[in-house]
């Protein structure tokens, strides 16, 4: 069903759109992306410490330079993020080359030198280029993970590299709900609209380096509240390079006896299976095949990157196909008929194919004679697989699957006005394309074979041993959006940004049909009920639209920094309420009855500000404080938004769940943050972070009374919450062999619930549903993340992560049924201990031209049973309950406890054609 507001057209465009609009960019005002590249500046003096004017500094690789002023200072703009060799000449002075300086995206590196006066010519210098161990420049916490580091830690894609980061907790960013950060490749949002989360999976081949913003963030992010990450691609070189990557492995079952189950499901003759120290071990349950090919194309000043990866993985609760969902048994007279083949099967996987084609091209430089480059990228995801679900396990063919398509692609146009000014735009597509169901028919006779799915409680604890999901659920999201931004270096200290965003999603999801067993003639007979709303509505349209346009100034004079920016956003979901809520279907007799009204477009104005004051040349403090709004992830608010099922409502009558509502406000978060960074030596550095948040309209449930005294749920922004923290890190660079990373974080996260259908729920349950502040269910007070590496480049490294975490909340009871539990989140889960590990040897094949390298993977060495998960509410203990009788089917499920130990081991080969 469209569910646009009456005379509105569709926004959403092909892409068709995109090259168009690629056709117009140069009638376009100068708007553009953020998070692609850095800037690269300082002070040339000579042996007198006197400023010299004149001096070249060049970045040969990326053809870019500048000049020194009457100060001794340059800037060179738009340098994209990575590690180049940079050059210093001046006439009748020692030249210079400086290696390997790392430039950050959206950051400044300072590179400052002290030149060596030569009448005569002398041979080149050459030095290493380190950046500061710690950014006494930074206004904010920002965590950057260079593609170096990422090759050497036990991490595969880019959420493993963003969970090992200061105050991130299961994808919680300091406290904040699920869908409050904003995930942006080479600085354009990937996130899918219907939920607020990134769409794409990223394999940390593709990356050069990644971003994550944890804090306040300045005025050019958008659409977040509790944080940012931005994940930089690489890109292609002026010559070729090849690389290909496989490993396998597979679970250490069962690692501890707590995992094993009465069932026999586990004890498998399968050939595919091996003993390691007395485990078994399915060493293909998890394979990864990835290759990469970048260099030029042979068009001129054209380079690209290609990557294709075939990833599998089936995890590691088994079940045994004894039985098929078209088996009928006699339940009431116990006996089971069982036609399985017996096949022990596992019953969630994923089969996944990933990949990236990138093109970047400075050919127009010739043909227009303006500094022009032009880049084409897109990323693609397609994913197969099956949810784990312990009650089907005897039964694993009747569960539904789930089928994932999603493509990021688009056009990014960057021209360079001047040495001081350039501007950036970007337009991408974002499709998003996710399918739950069995049988892609809903009409397929399987499901009238099958029926729906059933077990009996005297034979394996309730397992479901005959019949088939009915899930059949589709979401489906299209959105077209431009974004762009003009840089300009006003001075040597002061930087000007300013940009545009407009975002045009399709957004479609809901049922393909419903499968209801209806007396028909006195006999129960499955029928399909599709797109026959109120009761059974269809796929759901929406066509909202989001903008935004922002400002974002920075000041860099004698090492004091200082950020200012705003930013006004912009949403209107172009549907439409109630007229009057009182009467929401306008069905009761004699009350009024005003035709529904249109939403109203919403608009927040959002100030940002961050200052870093140095105290000493090797330390600075600093302090920022924001407004961040956001709207909520759209497929909650437009959910169930159809009040006209509401046509029966009465006192005491049928509950229809909690209401949407596509006329909210955005949420709401006001960050204060202030730090001291410190670097104890040219190796070690220390940075400590305080931080507020404070929470207000969230999306929340509030009860509406009809004129017939009727009561029922609808969203709206009454949630709130306030977050408070400490973070405590150490950053040691290389040192000889060693090298690492330890943070410790603490912090108290609160509010009156979790999620945004809590109120309703308890009101449901009869408990009180006025709001009260309570631990958040995500309030995690302590957490420990170490890393270290040992690594000797071009011959081996070891690497391991430690991760120690204190208990989340929890609810005691004290016996069960109604009025049985405690406070809510008033106990504490255990703690638990993660640790992983990595090592890598490289090898010189003699003659080949490549580089080999194998490597080993072993997580979770420890083969902790129990890392925040479920707990039994009556002694907080994963282990055991109070009432074992009762609970003896979740007392026999494996897939309550952490995941054993994985062993993975694969090969690495490097080279040029």
């Amino acid at each position: 069903m469209d569910r646009r507001e009456p005379g509105r057209t569709s926004l959403a465009a092909p892409l068709l759109a995109v090259l168009l609009a690629l056709a117009a960019v140069p009638l376009l005002a100068p708007p553009a992306a953020a998070g692609t590249a850095g800037k690269l500046s300082g002070r040339i003096v000579d042996q007198k410490q006197q400023p010299l004017v004149g001096v070249t500094v060049t970045i040969p690789l990326i053809r870019m330079g500048g000049m020194t002023d009457a100060d001794g200072r340059y800037s060179i703009l738009n340098v994209p993020a990575g590690k180049y060799e940079v050059k210093i000449n001046l006439l009748g002075y020692r030249a210079v080359s400086v290696t390997d300086v790392a430039v950050s995206a959206d950051k400044t590196t300072r590179l400052d030198h002290q030149m060596e006066e030569s009448v005569v010519a002398l041979e080149e210098t050459v030095v290493s280029g380190q950046a500061p161990v710690v950014d006494v420049l930074q206004t904010s916490n920002v965590a950057t993970v260079g593609r170096d580091i990422i090759a050497q830690l036990p991490v595969q894609e880019l959420q493993d590299v963003v969970n090992l980061q200061a105050g991130v907790v299961d994808g919680h960013f300091r406290g904040g709900r699920l869908g409050e950060v904003q995930y942006q490749v080479d600085g354009v949002s990937v996130n899918n609209t219907y939920d607020n989360r990134s769409s794409l999976r990223i394999d940390r081949s593709l990356l050069e380096e990644v971003q994550v913003i944890s804090g306040t963030f300045d005025a050019e992010y958008g659409q977040a509240m509790s944080g940012v990450v931005n994940a930089v691609l690489r890109r292609g070189g002026d010559r070729f390079e090849w690389s290909a990557e496989a490993f396998a492995g597979g679970f250490l079952w069962p690692g501890n006896d707590n995992r094993e189950s009465d069932d026999p499901w586990w004890d498998d003759p399968d050939s595919a299976l091996v003993e390691v120290n007395g485990f078994t071990l399915r060493p293909t349950a998890i394979q990864n095949y990835q290759f990469s090919l970048s260099g030029p194309t042979g068009l001129q000043k054209t380079t690209f990157l290609l990557n294709a990866r075939r990833y599998v993985f089936d995890d590691w609760a088994y079940g045994v196909r004894g039985f098929q969902p078209t088996d009928r048994s006699d339940f009431q007279n116990g006996v089971l008929y069982a036609t399985g083949d017996s096949t022990t099967v596992a019953l969630g996987y994923s089969r996944e194919w990933s990949g990236v084609a990138k093109v970047t091209s400075r050919a127009l430089e010739d043909l227009t004679g303006r500094n022009i480059e032009v880049g084409y990228q897109a990323l693609v995801n397609v994913v197969d697989g099956r949810g784990t679900n312990w009650d089907w396990r005897l039964n694993p063919d009747g569960v539904s699957k789930q089928h994932t398509y999603s493509i990021v692609h688009g056009l990014d146009w960057t021209h360079t006005l001047s040495p001081k000014t350039y501007y950036n735009l970007a337009v991408r597509q974002n499709y998003f394309d996710y399918v739950d169901h069995l049988y892609d028919d809903i009409y397929d006779p399987a499901y009238d074979a099958a029926g729906g799915g059933t077990g009996s409680p005297n034979y394996a604890d309730g397992a479901i041993v005959q019949g088939a999901q009915f899930t059949n659920f589709k979401q489906n999201t299209n959105a077209l959006s431009f974004k762009g931004g003009l840089v300009t270096q006003i001075s040597a200290a002061n930087q000007v940004k300013a940009g545009l965003e407009f975002q045009l999603p399709r957004l479609e999801f809901g049922s393909l049909g419903y499968l209801v067993y209806t007396n028909v003639g006195g006999e129960q007979v499955l029928l399909r009920r599709v797109d026959e709303p109120p009761d059974y509505p269809g796929l759901e349209h929406y066509y909202p639209v989001l903008g935004a346009a922002y400002a974002q100034d920075q000041v860099e004079w004698n090492d004091l920094t200082f950020r200012a920016g705003v930013r006004l956003d912009y949403f209107d979901a172009r549907s439409s309420v109630p007229g009057d809520l009182a009467n929401p279907a306008n069905a009761i007799t004699g009350a009024p009855a005003p035709p529904p009204q249109a939403t109203t477009p919403k608009a927040s104005l959002a100030p940002r500000l961050g200052v870093s004051y140095p105290i000493s040349p090797r330390a600075s403090v600093y302090f920022a404080y924001g407004h961040f709004y956001q709207m909520p992830g759209l497929g909650q608010v437009f959910t169930n938004a159809d009040y006209t099922i509401l046509d029966e409502l009465a006192s005491g009558g049928i509950t229809y769940g909690v209401m949407g509502n596509p006329d909210i406000k955005p949420e709401r978060t006001v960050q204060y943050q202030g730090g001291y960074k410190h670097a104890l030596s040219q190796d070690l550095g220390l940075s400590v972070d305080v931080f507020y948040k404070d929470i207000r309209d969230l999306l929340g449930t509030e009860f509406i009374t009809t004129y017939n005294n009727a009561e029922y749920p609808r969203l709206t922004n009454v949630d709130f919450g306030n977050v408070i923290g400490i973070t405590l890190a150490f950053d040691l660079r290389p040192r000889g062999l060693l090298s690492g990373t330890v943070d410790y974080t603490w912090q108290v996260a609160q509010g009156n619930a979790s999620d945004p259908r809590e109120t309703a729920t308890r009101a449901e349950a009869g408990e009180d549903p006025r709001p009260r502040q309570i631990p958040l269910d995500w309030d995690q007070r302590h957490t420990l993340n170490l890393t270290a590496s040992l690594a000797r480049p071009d011959d081996f490294s070891a690497s391991g992560v430690l991760r120690i975490a204190s208990g989340q909340p929890y609810t005691p009871s004290i016996n069960p049924g109604f009025t049985g539990g405690l406070e809510e989140n008033s106990g504490r889960k255990p703690l638990g201990v993660l640790l992983d590990l990595r090592g890598e040897k490289t090898l010189r094949p003699g003659g080949l031209g490549v580089g080999l390298s194998l490597f080993g993977r072993l997580f979770n060495v420890f083969d902790t049973e129990f890392f925040n998960g479920f707990v039994f509410s009556d002694t907080g203990s994963p282990y055991y309950s109070r009432n074992p009788q009762a609970e003896a089917a979740t007392l026999d499920n494996p897939t309550r406890f952490y995941g054993p130990r994985r062993l993975e081991v694969g090969v690495t080969v490097r080279g040029t054609p």
